[in-house]
């Protein structure tokens, strides 16, 4: 009996059961964790809002990318949702992975992982976009909330909304031009021939982003963490990179090489940059001689993140935590209060940003900034969108159309904390609290 192929297979509501749990929201839909009947363990189900063409086209690209290293694709979902049971809905049935991203794990560890663990990590990102580019297909997207972890913290990439054929693999085919003209994702990551407008898509847009995501997971910072589009559009065309001072090169054998790598990636002429096979050739000789102590590097990390009431902290020194000094963001400024505050819930927050749409559609400015905080909610290709627009005005339409209308309470919420935050005049002169 043949195999049948995963993107033929058809998965309806009546082959899960138990609760369906949101797990992710925004622009692009929801995500949902539910048990699948017969296969007997979670599954992650990715309804699109809209463009049931562009899950398609995404569900495509994972089952070509299929490896160790890439978020594996178990069919396509059609059917309704407990228990809304709304219209039927459509997306792709997914693996669920237990310990969300890169980013979060910085996020909880207020820091880098040890570096074993980042070294890891480096290493099965550059196995999987190495992989996508034997495949002719650039992620184009490559950050550390689209590196997911699993239970053990392997690495796997995920989110191809803007995955495209690449042109250097078409021969620059005329045929193809078109699906290579739409470029996008986070614009810190983003090489600095992509902001013209004539850029077409090739490998090394994703080299360049590796060289950033690496100084990211040995830092454990996000780079560029308060410049706003225009300025970072602007600084890295003219040789701006992350700052290196916070990394002593000193610290962990192989250090010196990796930084090394970093400033190869993220050149600014795309035909100096390695390949990904380059780029594994470095990685793995520097992860080989830290590869004794992953399995306790992964323990201490489990340990702790599964520690009952686990706060983020800044992470205290170990033998394995060789470059953290001085490297995890630090924000010690608390909001002065003028006097008791009572604290608002979700609803009262979007009541708050529904209420007040014209205000902020007019007085809203570096919207950029604001999505990018936002973070997964805005769904990739709604990013290019926003991006695409010439004032914040419009800019903030698009925000509000595609996510925050569309994510309800918990985008509106998210959104308007981030603006209590780097709009607190604003938030205050329409009537909001400054909890």
């Amino acid at each position: 009996m043949a195999l049948q192929s995963r993107m033929t297979e058809q998965i309806g509501a009546e082959s899960l059961e138990g609760e369906w749990e949101k797990v992710g929201s925004g622009g692009f839909g929801r995500v949902y964790k539910v048990r699948h009947k017969t296969w007997k363990f979670e599954v992650a189900i990715k309804l699109l809002q809209d463009d049931v063409g562009s899950f398609k086209k995404e569900a495509n690209i994972m089952d070509v990318a299929f490896c160790p290293y890439v978020l594996r694709v178990f069919g396509i979902f059609e059917g309704r949702v407990p228990p809304e049971n709304m219209s039927v809905q459509k997306g792709i049935v997914m693996e669920f992975m237990r310990r969300g991203s890169v980013q979060t794990l910085q996020t909880s560890l207020s820091g880098p992982p040890p570096w074993p663990l980042a070294l890891r990590l480096a290493h099965e990102v550059a196995l999987g976009v190495n992989f996508l580019h034997s495949k002719e297909l650039v992620h184009s997207d490559l950050k550390p909330s689209n590196v997911l972890l699993d239970c053990d913290l392997h690495a796997k990439l995920a989110d191809f909304g803007l995955s495209r054929v690449s042109t250097s693999a078409l021969n620059n085919s005329n045929s193809n031009r078109e699906a290579t003209e739409e470029v996008g994702g986070s614009y810190k990551y983003m090489p600095p021939e992509a902001f013209e407008v004539s850029y077409e898509l090739v490998r090394a847009f994703d080299t360049y982003s590796y060289g950033i995501f690496l100084w990211s997971i040995v830092t454990g910072k996000e780079p560029y963490e308060t410049a706003n589009y225009s300025l970072v559009a602007l600084r890295i065309r003219e040789g701006d990179r992350p700052s290196l001072e916070a990394i002593d090169q000193e610290k962990a054998e192989g250090l010196k090489e990796l930084v090394d790598l970093m400033k190869e990636c993220w050149d600014g002429n795309p035909d100096k940059r390695p390949t990904f096979k380059c780029c594994l050739d470095v990685i793995k000789d520097v992860y080989s001689k830290h590869e004794r102590a992953i399995r306790d590097a992964v323990n201490e990390v489990l340990t702790r993140l599964d520690s009952p009431g686990f706060p983020p902290r800044t992470p205290e020194p170990s033998r394995f935590h060789d470059v953290m000094d001085n490297a995890a963001p630090q924000n010690s400024q608390q909001e002065s209060l003028d006097g008791p505050t009572k604290r608002m819930s979700a609803t009262d927050k979007a009541k708050f940003v529904d209420d007040n749409k014209a205000a902020l559609f007019q007085r809203v400015s570096e919207v950029m900034a604001i999505v990018d905080k936002l973070g997964d909610m805005v769904h990739s290709e709604t990013y290019s969108v926003i991006l695409s627009k010439q004032t914040s005005q419009d800019q903030m339409r698009e925000l509000f159309q595609r996510t925050l209308r569309s994510g309800g309470v918990v985008v509106k919420a998210a959104f308007y904390d981030i603006l209590k935050k780097d709009h607190a005049s604003l938030v205050k002169s329409l009537g909001g609290e400054l909890e």
